[in-house]
């Protein structure tokens, strides 16, 4: 038997092992990966419910800035579909589609990925204060060995992209709901002269009166002496009392 007859009954052979192994896989397969974001389900929702803005936090972006995106339908809400085209071959071409709404819960879509037909859900669900958000991807894969075989690689192919897309729209969202920052130094540092003391920290706005250039300082006024107090004048003594008159001496009666 010659060399190239025996390569050729070995990839027969390889073929027919590849395919009955596939017998045995999966034929649905579902790839998810989920975030917790620091806001409620009614802030996490309408970013998934449009398209518009999933420019801005696609997972394919990050890896091809040059992404060439296409919106179409409504704004938002079912019918809303996205096309993208990208020079990178592990990215190609591919949709998406919003197919049911469920406010606040779920978004169901309709994904083709470089010819890999299948379905999208984000999924919301109450995380301690925040929102658990998990976005999976669903594929039948039926009798087709090779669709098998491709089903069993998806979760390293897209799982890594959709966790990373994730992390960017928490990261977009928790930042828009960031309070902004105070102002920096402590209370009661100096201000600037004719700036407004802030709301609370004062009672009111005294501008700094600066002298024209060349004049003398204005000496500092003087104090005025207090005057005097006048000295009470002393009371004067009671007087005294008069003494009283003495008693009336009675004479003896003569006899005759």
């Amino acid at each position: 038997m010659s060399p190239m007859m025996r390569l050729m009954l070995g990839i027969v052979a390889l073929v027919a092992i590849l395919a009955a192994v596939s017998i045995g896989l999966p034929g649905h397969v579902t790839v998810s990966r989920s975030v917790v974001i620091n806001a409620p389900e009614s802030a996490v929702f309408p970013n998934l419910n449009t398209m518009r803005n999933f420019g801005d936090w696609a997972p394919w972006r990050i890896r091809d800035p040059k992404l060439q995106m296409t919106f179409s339908g409504p704004a938002q809400g079912k019918g809303a579909h996205v096309d993208w085209v990208s020079e990178v071959k592990a990215i190609g071409t591919g949709s998406m589609e919003i197919t049911e709404v469920d406010p606040n819960r779920n978004v169901d879509l309709a994904v083709n990925f470089n010819g890999v037909e299948g379905t999208s859900v984000y999924t919301l669900a109450p995380a301690g204060s925040g929102s658990k958000l998990t976005w999976s991807f669903s594929y039948d894969t039926g009798a087709n060995p090779i669709k098998r075989w491709r089903g069993v690689m998806l979760d390293n192919l897209i799982g890594p992209e959709y966790l990373a897309g994730l992390e960017k729209l928490k990261a977009r969202i928790e930042g828009e709901r960031r309070p902004l920052a105070p102002p920096a130094g402590p209370p009661g540092a100096a201000l600037s002269p004719g700036q407004a003391i802030p709301q609370g920290q004062g009672e009111a706005t005294v501008p700094l009166i600066t002298p024209p250039t060349g004049a003398q300082p204005a000496a500092p006024a003087q104090q005025a002496t207090p005057a005097p107090q006048a000295t009470p004048a002393p009371q004067a003594a009671p007087a005294p009392q008069a003494a009283p008159p003495p008693a009336p001496t009675q004479r003896p009666q003569r006899r005759q």
